[in-house]
């Protein structure tokens, strides 16, 4: 499971370096922008990744980290996301990223800790990891941006803040999401 965790954790990492220095193809909007004006660009991208999930996850703020000239904002999803209702959960973040210009840049196979990992219009990564208990994480990597101050995210999480203290695994049931049966059919659509 280490073992798991590190190799997503590198991939991560290679994949805020390569934004960050601009490999990854950043726009010319994202050159004018600063840390600031970057991180809310991130938060939008979080906000509308989360709000096209069908029915509804549970989730709060991860920490913000940021280098010389980029940042990450993360999301933790705290609802169970069973084994059999996985593939739908990470399909429906591909098909509305696809649906809104992101190019899927890499895509982890694994029953236990897959990911998809893909870049905006505007040259910011965004990845959806699975990682220990199942637990659903979001993150954006903002490509190199102009320094500046960065406040804490505007947008309320639908469940507890945890602020201050660590998020807890996966604790919140949905009747879809925690089920153990699987699909029959396709997964609530993502419009």
């Amino acid at each position: 499971m280490k073992r798991a965790m590190r190799q997503v954790s590198l991939f991560v990492l290679a994949s805020v370096l390569l934004v960050g220095c601009g490999i990854m193809g950043g726009k010319e909007d994202a050159a004018t922008m600063n840390m600031q004006e970057a991180a809310e660009n991130a938060d939008k991208m979080l906000d509308a990744t989360i709000n096209a999930i069908e029915p509804e996850v549970e989730w709060a703020h991860g920490d913000t980290t940021s280098g010389s000239c980029d940042l990450t904002r993360r999301r933790v999803v705290t609802t169970v996301i069973s084994d059999q209702r996985r593939g739908n959960f990470l399909g429906l973040v591909e098909r509305f990223w696809k649906k809104n210009g992101y190019e899927i840049t890499s895509v982890k196979e694994g029953k236990t800790h897959p990911a998809i990992f893909a870049t905006s219009p505007q040259g910011f990564g965004i990845v959806l990891a699975i990682r220990g208990e199942g637990q659903a994480h979001f993150e954006v990597n903002t490509p190199c941006v102009k320094r500046s101050e960065v406040a804490a995210p505007t947008s309320k999480p639908n469940g507890p803040a945890y602020e201050g203290v660590e998020i807890p695994r996966p604790n919140v049931h949905s009747d879809f999401w925690s089920a153990d049966t699987p699909l029959s059919s396709t997964p609530p659509s993502s419009s």
